[in-house]
């Protein structure tokens, strides 16, 4: 079983590295997978960070700020409620997607819905022309985003295109965001633009191989990092079980990246305006409480 959407005289993208996502607790009641941290941002440039989280009812992030990157927040069991300062309140739930961008300034809260909450959260870099315009959500109810099944392939197109249905989200950062369901034994072969940066978050199975048929299959919560190309191929082995995974792509920026928390800005300098900012709530932080 296979799903096409390539071209014969496509260049096949090869693993060039794979990550596991350890878990790891953070405060009362949450529990994360770190997929890419600071030393990965320049190999996976636009993205600054990827997150599988857990949380229990206790647990919650209560308000603090943002600037500089959009945020994709897709739930996979649970909800979540968000909650900012001007009034937007909404809750994700599962299958849900909200994108968010921060700008040049958001505050927000996000708070569990169920006893038991998990999804993941990916931040996406902006450009420094970017980094200051204004604050918006974009969210999707499952029913929502576009899906299609062909031969053992179930894919949902969050952001960008696959086997023939296009999103209707529009980034910033052109941006590629597919979640795919491959049935035991079937396989799938995705375009990709060639100079853009992607990668696969595997969700569940344990015998999915990428890249190449004489690759080594790789397990749940692994980062795979592509080389260059322009066509993804992943293969599900398992007799038994389906393999799910996320498909990522972007178009690089090219500019220094600085984090600090909340922030992702060009340089150390931006960071501690954007933390001077914050305190005196101006520039996009207006309604910052103290």
């Amino acid at each position: 079983m296979m799903s096409v959407s390539s071209e014969n005289n496509s260049v096949p993208r090869l693993v060039i590295k794979k990550v596991l996502a350890k878990l790891q607790k953070e405060g009362e009641g949450a529990v994360v997978r770190n997929g890419i941290t600071e030393i990965d941002q320049k190999l996976l440039d636009p993205f600054v960070l990827l997150v599988e989280f857990s949380f229990s009812l206790s647990a919650g992030f209560p308000d603090h700020p943002h600037r500089g990157f959009e945020s994709v927040t897709y739930m996979l069991q649970g909800g979540i409620i968000h909650k900012d300062p001007k009034g937007h309140k909404g809750t994700i739930q599962a299958g849900d997607v909200q994108w968010m961008t921060a700008g040049r300034g958001i505050i927000h809260s996000e708070f569990p819905e169920e006893e038991v909450n998990t999804g993941l959260q990916l931040w996406i870099n902006l450009p420094s022309t970017d980094k200051m315009i204004e604050s918006k959500y974009k969210e999707l109810s499952s029913s929502d985003i576009p899906q299609a099944e062909e031969n053992g392939v179930e894919v949902k197109v969050i952001a960008g295109d696959s086997m023939g249905i296009k999103s209707p989200v529009y980034t910033r950062t052109p941006t590629m965001f597919l979640d795919f369901t491959l049935k035991p034994g079937s396989q799938t072969h995705q375009d990709v633009p060639e100079s853009w940066t992607t990668f696969a978050y595997i969700i569940e199975g344990d015998e999915g191989v990428f890249g190449s048929l004489n690759s080594s299959a790789i397990s749940a919560h692994h980062v795979v990092v592509f080389g260059p190309g322009d066509l993804v191929s992943v293969w599900n082995k398992s007799t038994s079980r389906s393999l799910r995974f996320l498909l990522i792509a972007g178009e690089p920026i090219g500019e220094p990246v600085v984090q600090c928390g909340p922030f992702v800005m060009n340089s150390q300098a931006e960071i501690d305006m954007a933390f001077d900012d914050y305190q005196n709530a101006k520039n996009g932080f207006e309604m910052a409480k103290w």
